[in-house]
């Protein structure tokens, strides 16, 4: 039988990415003059990669951005955020405890995200985090991303996992919708960006801190 695998999504629930992120969507728009965004606004901003960020915050202040616009746009942001990160991006809490006991257990680590791929791993790379995960993936890995079950799919063939001895772990509708679409167990943290309380969003768990995120935790969910 193989491991127990862990997935997780990366902003807002792996790592507080949200004033990196606002700083280089800041940067990027203000090439087309528009006003900053600020923290209020990212939870409706997050969560399917740079570009759809990008055409959310032009949306906001009611810049109709055109196709010809974006792909400029979209180089500008990969180009200030790859050379700034990892700038005041941490862990949650407790985070790096709770994979460490997960690991020492014999647990599988991964990640499943939107982010582009190489975005994520230069992140994880830079805070030194990139040795605890068997497979990181992003929203252009695949032909599909979140919340298409083939994401996370790939992903547990990626890690060498089992996908019936799978969970995933997020803090938005695309987490709890692909772990849904996938047919594993989802736990939801509040701490992250959805822009509607995890609680609607009909997880199997919710945890409050990465002090809970512990083996019996996960057996168990494996075990319902």
């Amino acid at each position: 039988m193989k491991s127990p695998l862990v997935v997780f999504d990366l902003d807002g629930t792996l790592l507080d990415t949200h004033a990196d992120l606002i700083v280089s969507l800041n940067h990027t728009i203000a090439a087309l003059k528009l006003p900053p965004i600020s923290y209020d606004d990212v939870t409706h901003l997050v969560g399917n990669g740079a570009q759809v960020m990008i055409e959310r915050a032009c949306k906001l202040h009611g810049y109709t951005l055109t196709s010809e616009e974006l792909p400029a746009l979209l180089q500008r942001f990969i180009t200030h955020y790859s050379e700034t990160m990892p700038g005041v991006t941490q862990p949650y809490p407790g985070l790096l405890a709770a994979l460490n006991t997960l690991r020492s257990q014999g647990y599988k680590l991964a990640v499943c995200t939107n982010k582009m791929e190489s975005l994520a791993r230069t992140l994880l790379d830079r805070l030194e985090l990139t040795h605890y995960f068997e497979a990181i993936t992003g929203g252009d890995t695949f032909t599909v991303r979140k919340p298409n079950a083939e994401h996370l799919i790939g992903t547990v063939e990626r890690a060498g996992g089992d996908i019936t001895r799978t969970i995933m772990i997020g803090d938005s509708i695309n987490d709890i919708l692909v772990a849904r679409n996938a047919g594993v167990p989802s736990v939801a943290v509040p701490f992250g960006y959805s822009d509607v309380g995890v609680e609607t969003l009909g997880p199997s768990r919710i945890i409050y801190h990465y002090d809970e995120l512990t083996p019996e935790l996960v057996e168990g969910l494996l075990a319902a």
